[in-house]
């Protein structure tokens, strides 16, 4: 037997776990913000950021919307320990890629924001989503999650 017994998981795996969660629903309500941003609210966007906003495909907000809602439904089924949590961490990782690659290159942000401007929360979010794939690996070779 490989697997190390479910109750050996270790502390800070719940705890990273949770994090995770709470990282998925700011982004969950991040996209949801974005997409109900008033005319008013629209209008008060620097320029780039306003022109940005308009110039992007409704696929862009469609990909972003997976991206948060799988990524979110999969840190919660890695809170609830469930394996399941792994293929939607895969969709989500792919999705951010699909919206990144896309904003940051023929979007314009790298052009219009300038690289210092454009390329901090990409990174992140993208770096976020290998972890939680890496995690999600992790936690079902070791068995902490069936």
């Amino acid at each position: 037997m490989n697997a190390t017994p479910s109750s050996a998981r270790p502390g800070w795996f719940r705890v990273v776990a949770v994090l995770l969660l709470l990282w998925n629903l700011f982004g969950l309500w991040m996209c949801y913000s974005q997409y109900t941003m008033s005319p008013d609210d629209l209008a008060a966007l620097p320029e780039g950021q306003r022109q940005l906003f308009e110039s992007s495909p409704q696929w862009l907000w469609i990909a972003f919307a997976v991206a948060v809602v799988a990524g979110t439904l999969g840190a919660l089924l890695l809170v609830l320990r469930k394996r399941a949590a792994l293929p939607l961490f895969w969709l989500s990782l792919v999705a951010v890629l699909v919206q990144f690659g896309y904003w940051l290159f023929p979007g314009g942000a790298m052009e219009i924001l300038g690289a210092a401007a454009a390329l901090p929360m990409p990174v992140t979010v993208i770096l976020v989503a290998i972890v939680q794939v890496w995690l999600a690996t992790k936690a079902i070779a070791r068995g902490w999650i069936a």
